[in-house]
């Protein structure tokens, strides 16, 4: 089990069907949301609004509720009705809890709480997850705190260290690292800022929701002219050298060329 999808991935509430396909034509993948963003009253025409969906299975994701509780067996027993089988889990907690998913199911393990991030290298582990993504506004709520960001905008030191660890665990374990949501829609700059950050850092995707978000995120990922030219130039040069070499005034080693590697892999 693989993760290939990104590098923006684009949340839709479940109980409004008429945006599914928008939603899929604009972003990468849509993570189809029967969690936070749909009320109790209405998961039970959500779940049926994914059944009818006639969308692509390769590149739908489906939220579903947190594990232990009556609607996330809910939501296993629809997913059984239907052709998707990503399935990102809200507020996994431990590795144990993911076990009551069929293994036909790839998961991406939503770490959103300070029990989740506390177990976050076990439940990379799992076998069936491939990705982890974290969480900072369910995160900071599960600690009794009030707000994930500062009043400058960034986050709070707790977040910083949640984000790091999932992003580390699942680098430990060979698994993709999605980064959390920028809720401020109209901060493009700031959501911008964090996607470098990401891609810089290692995730593989951004989530986000709300489609003007697309673009930006897709631009961040996307090495520019000037980084794919060097790419391509120090690999190049690492043909004809043994080991350690300077290339444009720079050492380079195995390291760097891993970094010129992953830059051709996202252009």
């Amino acid at each position: 089990m693989t993760f290939a999808l990104g590098p923006a991935l684009l949340f839709c509430p479940a109980d409004r069907p008429e945006r599914f396909r928008g939603a899929l034509d604009k972003a990468d993948a849509v993570i189809l949301d029967l969690e936070d963003a749909v009320l109790p009253e209405a998961k039970a025409a959500a779940r049926q609004n994914v059944i009818d969906a006639d969308l692509d299975p390769e590149r739908v994701i489906v939220r579903v509720n947190a594990p232990g509780s009556a609607a996330f067996v809910a939501d296993l027993a629809m997913l059984a009705q239907t052709d998707l089988r990503t399935v990102m889990v809200a507020k996994t907690e431990s590795a144990e809890s993911l076990d009551a998913v069929d293994e036909r199911f790839s998961l991406i393990a939503l770490c959103e709480t300070a029990r989740g991030v506390h177990a976050a290298d076990r439940i990379a582990a799992h076998p069936q997850v491939v990705a982890m993504m974290w969480g900072a506004e369910d995160l900071v709520a599960s600690l009794g705190g009030t707000s994930s960001r500062t009043a400058e905008g960034g986050y709070r030191d707790i977040a910083r260290y949640a984000r790091s660890r999932v992003l580390l665990e699942a680098g430990a374990h060979s698994k993709a690292a999605i980064d959390a949501v920028h809720i401020d829609i109209c901060d493009l700059a700031g959501l911008e800022a964090e996607a470098v950050d990401a891609v810089a850092s290692g995730f593989a995707a951004t989530a986000c929701i709300h489609p003007s978000q697309v673009a930006v995120i897709r631009d961040a990922y996307a090495p520019d002219d000037a980084t794919l030219h060097w790419a391509r130039g120090v690999l190049a040069a690492a043909e004809g050298e043994r080991g350690v070499f300077r290339f444009e005034g720079r050492m380079i080693d195995e390291p760097v060329l891993r970094h010129a590697r992953s830059v051709l892999r996202r252009r």
